[in-house]
């Protein structure tokens, strides 16, 4: 059974905050990546292409997470949390708007084997 957890965290600047939020974003990459449960935490910026014209937040991170424990002590780590109260939650905040996802690869009816 996989225990992975995917995460998709995307972020819609106010108006002429790209770049500051981005950079924001960018700085809370090092001690995350110090994480033990944390695989992969990058923070990207959508560019244009004819073959990927879907419709997402200018912003999104992409992250792998060795199991859900992992990801919800990420979450509840003071630097994530001061980063949402000030960035998002603040009205002079930087983020309009954000929407964080998770996902697993596991098919819904996986039968896993069982390890004694």
């Amino acid at each position: 059974m996989s225990s992975r957890v995917y995460c998709v965290a995307q972020f819609l600047p106010k108006s002429g905050q790209e770049k500051t939020l981005f950079k924001v974003l960018q700085s809370l990459e090092p001690n995350t990546l110090r994480e033990d449960g944390c695989i992969e935490y990058r923070v990207t910026r959508q560019v244009a292409s004819p073959y990927a014209e879907g419709k997402s937040f200018p912003i999104a991170f992409q992250e792998i997470w060795k199991d859900m424990a992992s990801f919800e002590a990420h979450c509840n780590r003071k630097e994530i949390g001061e980063f949402f109260q000030t960035y998002c939650e603040a009205e002079d905040g930087l983020a309009e708007d954000w929407n964080v996802c998770i996902y697993t690869d596991e098919p819904e009816e996986f039968d896993a084997p069982v390890f004694a």
